[in-house]
């Protein structure tokens, strides 16, 4: 008899979800947000149903129902009684009825769910659909999405990476020190190819969303994110899920049948944003820039979302939750960041650490200067709005690293780049928060950038791996993967060799790495091994030196543990005058090279040019 009622249950649904849909589409019992609002969408007219909305559990109290301009939606405001235990219900609507369900919040607070990610973290991004092809059945699924086709050949369609590729490759992650794992987003993309300046190109990197509440099923689906996270936290491994919130894609409901108008920034004709972050905080600024910047679409085919709307807000917001109860991975990071209304985002990172108060969220504002980046996350400005994301997607740094490993050494050039916007981090309430990085999958990548060149590649790794932050890599870094990003972005997304049925060479073993492949992708395993152990590497302090002669010295300490960085830029060898550098090597006589194992005295000790070395002092 409970087999046929709960058979029964499921054709209620079956029956319902044809025409109607509700997000969330289910919650928890034992949130923090017991009081949430209900999305109920429908393919026919329900506003005029607001005043006869029922719920059949004593524990879920209807608050207020609100309706829009668009009589296909109601807005339901419900309270979820904290001694509601999990339970399936319906709500009445008029003559409908849609079922419900409140699940058990999950009670694991051990290691395997919702860590958060910090600076004892190194993180390896990654595109699913360019990474490895675990299940070839869900390549294309053609009588489900628009774009019918995978095909490797065209390096602007799917290729049919997915979830299941990339947890065959766990032991992978381990073998190289990663800890976290940051992929481009996974929600639905029910997109045909769009045109991006004269190519027609896929939405295989995630960002087109269609549907907030459903895992494209080309990448495994819901079950196969869940199953995902949970596999890879069963072997230490993190997850950082990208988030979008400043569009969506032409496809999605939100733009096709809009609750109301206002939901999408409108403007007559197609208007892009300005791109001048500066808008946003500039004491001089126009409005007409300002909304430009926050309104302005960010290509044709993703309309930009009003997410000053509270109905709008309160979706997002509640959805950003949902993800992290329901799939439970470790941080975010968000996209576009520095386009998205700022009262918005603050309230959806404060809701998130209220329900998860180890979350981690860093964000992506692409910017020219450490004012820029600090403006969008907690910094020491004394200013009339201030944002309270922790840490951003550090590309002052970045761009600073690339020109001290390709510019020549000047007063404000090469390796004092590095040197000068370091001695910025005054304006960051806590830079350890900020992610740092050579390169990403929307930029060149960094081994083309410095010519090919294996000593400075040294460099650039010696810096990500030991300055301040949680530091990311590239997927395909490690193999010393190449290319500009000319003319697009695909340039630099070419799938990982071996990651698919048939690929020729399998770089994921040593075996099928040449080399000169083996010998980086070893000196970043050593280096990121000896970092996850690293009290001073970290969590320490920072304290650095001015540049001389070309050659750069900091540290990283705590009362444990001193490392030294040294980096000559120059072609000269270089003795350094231990004198200067008294307060951190004053009672050690001997340094250890974290990459030979071999130790040194500091009497007499001799950089070559062109070297950086990583060095525990002892």
């Amino acid at each position: 008899m409970k087999k046929e009622l709960s058979l029964l249950w499921l054709l209620l649904i079956v029956i319902s979800a044809g025409a109607q849909k509700i997000y969330p589409t289910h919650w928890w019992t034992g949130m923090k947000h017991s009081k949430i609002q209900l999305l109920v969408r429908s393919d026919k007219d329900i506003a005029n149903d607001i005043n006869s909305v029922r719920s059949s559990s004593p524990d879920v109290k209807v608050l207020k129902v609100q309706k829009t301009d668009n009589k296909h939606y109601l807005f339901i405001d419900i309270q979820i009684s904290p001694s509601a235990r999990p339970q399936k219900l319906v709500f009445s609507i008029g003559n409908n009825k849609i079922n419900y369900e409140l699940k058990a919040k999950s009670k694991e607070n051990g290691r395997g769910r919702v860590q958060g990610v910090t600076s004892k973290d190194f993180a390896y991004l990654l595109m699913p659909d360019r990474f490895a092809n675990g299940d070839p059945s869900n390549d294309a699924l053609p009588d489900i999405y628009k774009d019918k086709t995978a095909d490797r050949n065209n390096k602007f369609a799917r290729h049919g990476g997915d979830l299941k590729g990339v947890e065959d490759h766990l032991d992978y992650f381990n073998e190289l020190g990663v800890t976290a794992i940051w992929f481009t987003p996974v929600t639905e993309n029910d997109m045909p190819k769009m045109r991006e300046g004269s190519f027609d190109m896929a939405g295989y990197h995630g960002y087109w969303f269609t549907d907030h509440y459903e895992v494209d099923k080309r990448f495994g689906g819901n079950d196969g994110y869940q199953k995902f996270v949970e596999a890879a936290h069963k072997k230490g491994l993190k997850i950082i899920q990208d988030a979008i919130y400043n569009h969506v894609g032409l496809e999605h409901w939100i733009y096709r049948d809009a609750p109301s108008k206002d939901w999408i920034n409108q403007w007559p004709e197609f208007t892009g944003p300005n791109h001048r972050e500066e808008t946003m905080f500039d004491p001089y600024a126009s409005k007409t820039d300002k909304d430009n910047m926050v309104k302005g679409w960010f290509v044709r085919h993703l309309p930009d979302l009003n997410l000053a709307n509270p109905l709008l807000a309160n979706f997002l917001i509640q959805h950003a939750i949902w993800s992290v109860e329901e799939f439970g991975f470790d941080g975010f990071r968000i996209d576009t960041y520095k386009y998205c209304d700022e009262e918005f985002v603050n309230k959806v990172n404060a809701a998130l650490k209220k329900e998860f108060p180890q979350i981690t969220t860093f964000v992506e504002a692409w910017v020219n200067t450490v004012v820029g980046s600090a403006y969008f996350v907690e910094n020491n400005f004394n200013i009339p709005f201030r944002h309270n994301a922790p840490g951003a997607i550090d590309f002052s740094l970045c761009f600073a690293m690339q020109a001290g490993m390709n510019q020549p050494f000047g007063w404000t050039e090469g390796v004092n780049r590095v040197y000068m916007t370091l001695a910025q981090d005054i304006v960051y309430k806590n830079p350890m928060n900020n992610c740092i990085f050579l390169d990403n999958h929307d930029m060149d990548r960094i081994y083309s950038v410095i010519g090919e060149d294996w000593n400075k590649m040294k460099w650039g790794l010696n810096w990500l791996l030991t300055m301040r932050g949680i530091p990311q890599l590239y997927y395909g870094t490690e193999i010393l993967m190449k290319n500009f990003k000319n003319p697009t972005d695909a340039e630099v997304r070419y799938d990982f060799p071996g990651g698919w049925p048939g690929d020729a060479v399998n770089k994921f073993t040593a075996a099928g790495r040449t080399e000169k492949e083996n010998e980086a992708f070893n000196y970043i395993s050593k280096l990121a091994k000896f970092r996850k152990t690293s009290s001073a590497l970290t969590s320490g302090k920072t304290m650095q030196y001015i540049v001389r002669d070309g050659v750069y010295i900091y540290f990283r300490y705590d009362s444990k543990q001193t490392v030294m960085v040294i980096t000559n830029t120059s072609d000269r060898a270089h003795r350094p005058d231990w004198s200067i550098y008294k307060e951190r090597v004053a009672g050690f006589t001997r340094a250890r090279d974290i990459q030979t194992g071999e130790e040194r005295m500091l009497d007499g000790f001799e950089i070559k040019g062109k070297e950086s070395l990583v060095l525990e002092l002892k």
